[in-house]
């Protein structure tokens, strides 16, 4: 007897990003998120990384040339929806992606939308991107025009401002926009208030989203899966507050249900959705 098997996967997801190997952030958060949100997920890793939620505590660089192989034998297979970009910590990696991108004709093709989540700083402090490579990485954000998801402290670099409030948070945002994003999704978890606010900025800015503050410290890889989520519902062809909107509820919803593994900083539930 034949079984025919039927499948309710039609959009598909490249994430190009480091793994954690503790399950909470990298590339494991990602394929979690993505997976929970009926999204199929590939991968192109860009390091290997020992951490855990108490921090990271080494880096291991995958050789560019199998970076660039890896996302080649996605794309040139599978394809994909859109693609989610999480860490690239050195110049001559993000140089050699967008190199693959462009060979893969998915910059030029406007139905691939790109996420760039500019993974600077661990959970824990840790520096994932290297000094030198911040101009390559605003170049990149020139050449590619993704939506970026920076956190405060990212924002802050990328600008040069220091953001006190929503109001800081909301010129940054217009610096992100000047510096080659199509739309900025600016996380104000970092900012010491009672209310957080979540930006979505294109040319202004288009939708806030307020939540009270969770008192938690399960907030490892929040930004990863923030991230993919958006690129989610950008691959399910949503408009962009839409995809913002649903990509903020899963992010809140995972953190609300976190299991509590760990001693530091705990990993959120990316399954609540389908337990």
């Amino acid at each position: 007897m034949t079984i025919k098997k039927v499948s309710n996967l039609s959009k598909t997801v490249l994430v190009i990003a480091g793994s954690d190997p503790s399950g909470g952030a990298g590339i494991q958060a990602d394929l979690k998120t993505l997976t929970s949100l009926g999204v199929y997920g590939m991968t192109a890793i860009t390091a290997l990384t020992e951490q855990n939620t108490r921090g990271v505590s080494g880096i291991f660089e995958i050789p560019l040339d199998f970076v660039v192989k890896q996302i080649n034998c996605c794309l040139s297979d599978i394809e994909a929806n859109a693609i989610k970009i999480g860490m690239m910590h050195n110049s001559e990696l993000i140089k050699g992606v967008y190199k693959a991108l462009k060979h893969n004709q998915v910059i030029s093709n406007k139905k691939i939308r790109i996420v760039l989540d500019p993974v600077m700083v661990a959970k824990g402090g840790h520096r994932l991107l290297k000094e030198d490579a911040i101009n390559s990485l605003k170049n990149f954000i020139k050449n590619v025009n993704p939506v970026l998801t920076p956190n405060i402290p990212e924002a802050e670099i990328l600008t040069g401002m220091k953001i006190n409030n929503v109001s800081d948070m909301k010129i940054a945002g217009e610096k992100i926009i000047n510096l080659g994003a199509c739309f900025v999704v600016l996380k104000g978890g970092h900012m010491n208030t009672s209310v957080m606010s979540d930006l979505l900025i294109g040319e202004r800015v288009l939708y806030q989203i307020e939540t009270k503050k969770i008192k938690t410290y399960n907030t490892h890889g929040t930004g990863c899966s923030m991230a993919s989520a958006l690129a989610a519902g950008l691959a399910k062809s949503f408009e962009i507050k839409k995809a913002f909107q649903k990509a903020h509820y899963y992010v809140n919803q995972a953190i609300i249900t976190s299991p509590g593994f760990g001693h530091g900083h705990g990993p959120i539930n990316h399954s609540f959705n389908i337990n």
